[in-house]
């Protein structure tokens, strides 16, 4: 390494506090890919529950010349998501969240689907809500299933609404029982409502809160779900609707690319749907 280059990478190590900074939960296939887009120059805080996911992608990321800092987080603890965003906010200015981290039916249960996916949100959009400042950017990764749940106006307020520690508790989650899928739609319905609750707070912050609900991804997790029984069935949706492929977390990555860019300061408090058209055709053309 040439002088010119270690007093540049010197340079760049002192000013990276000063740098905006990026919080992506989730190391999987789509946090990675986001991490990618939104991270360059800027200081990036990477939060896994996994030490091993976390370790690799870091590792992956830093090789790649990523300012990444690998935060073990567990968002169905409080706790954990809160010291996450008092460090992410403590390193510069807090110009994008973007929340990844989740479980699927194929490789979890019901409860820890609902701790994870709904109340990890909840603890998200809660702790990162008093740090945000003007310009900052929350995008929940939700998924199309949650367009497909059937809650009563009643059980959706709820879950919009109720705080953290009284989820667990509500009609509409004790309703789900062991069913490993109808907590995932629940889940994920939970997360467009709550996000739309939350737009007035993060207004009155100047930032904006919007979730973005993924079709079928070309992910590890994706791969999971296409070997459960219900795969086929998923997989044979995506040729009726048209798209006749899955999608690729670029493609994702992207999307919350334009949620959290100057472009997307009059959006809030709204879900983006990146499914290939399959719950339109659901809800115009499939038979049921």
């Amino acid at each position: 390494m040439t002088a010119d280059i270690k007093e540049a990478a010197m340079a760049d190590r002192l000013t990276d506090e000063r740098r905006d900074v990026v919080v992506v939960t989730g190391a999987g296939g789509m946090g990675t890919a986001i991490a990618r887009r939104l991270g360059s120059g800027r200081t990036l805080f990477l939060a896994e529950s996994s030490r091993g996911h976390l370790d690799r992608a870091v590792a992956a990321l830093t090789s790649e010349g990523y300012a990444v800092h690998g935060v073990l987080t567990d968002v169905s603890d409080r706790a954990s998501v809160e010291k996450l965003a008092q460090e992410a906010a403590g390193a510069g200015r807090l110009c994008a969240v973007v929340h990844t981290a989740g479980v699927s039916p194929a490789t979890a249960s019901a409860r820890t689907i609902i701790e994870v996916n709904l109340l990890g949100t909840v603890h998200v959009i809660d702790a990162f809500e008093k740090v945000a400042t003007r310009g900052t950017s929350l995008v929940v990764i939700s998924s199309m299933a949650g367009h497909y749940a059937s809650l009563s106006r009643d059980d959706e307020a709820a879950l919009a609404t109720a705080e953290a520690e009284d989820l667990l508790g509500l009609a509409a989650v004790a309703a789900v029982g062991d069913d490993a899928g109808t907590a995932y739609m629940v889940s994920k319905r939970a997360n467009h409502v709550r996000v739309e609750a939350a737009a007035l707070a993060w207004n009155q912050r100047g930032a904006t809160v919007n979730t973005v609900s993924p079709g079928v991804i070309s992910t590890a997790m994706s791969q999971a779900e296409a070997e459960s029984p219900s795969g086929a069935h998923m997989l044979r949706m995506l040729d009726d609707c048209g798209a006749g492929r899955t999608g690729t977390p670029g493609e994702i990555a992207e999307a919350v690319a334009f949620l959290t860019g100057p472009q997307a300061r009059f959006i809030t408090g709204t879900d983006l749907l990146v499914d290939g058209g399959q719950a339109a055709w659901v809800r115009r053309h499939m038979r049921h």
